[in-house]
């Protein structure tokens, strides 16, 4: 594995860290959509540094993941792919409301993003280890 992919990883590992530290603070439900966000966007990044493929200046990840899809050996939800998505933007600044009546994620709403996340980490670190 390349240094620069491992980098990539390490990052992501750490967004996964901050997730789980945070993941039961009803008040920072934001905080953990968000790095659940960046922990996808890593990891695909990492898929794109490994395999030479030049990384967009993105953060849309049904758009990553349609560069690395063929290089995966295993199939991601594309609903809660667009939905860890739609949640990165609205989470991070107020005034977004979009697919969330309250404006901010449930608990339970992180979970299933910190869950995602979690997986695609692990899928994807087996696959470039």
């Amino acid at each position: 594995m390349k240094l620069i992919t491992k980098s990539w990883l390490n990052y992501a590992e750490i967004d996964l860290q901050t997730c789980k530290k945070l993941l039961d603070d009803e008040f920072l439900t934001n905080s953990v959509a968000f790095h659940a966000q960046q922990v996808v966007e890593k990891c695909f990044k990492a898929v794109l540094e490994e395999n030479n493929i030049k990384i967009l200046k993105i953060h849309n990840l049904m758009r990553l993941y349609k560069q690395i899809e063929h290089l995966l050996k295993f199939d991601i939800d594309e609903d809660i792919l667009e939905k860890i998505d739609d949640v990165y933007i609205e989470t991070r600044y107020p005034g977004y409301m979009g697919m969330l009546p309250e404006g901010k994620p449930s608990i339970t709403d992180v979970r299933e993003l910190y869950e995602f996340a979690e997986n695609i980490y692990k899928q994807i670190k087996l696959i470039l280890t």
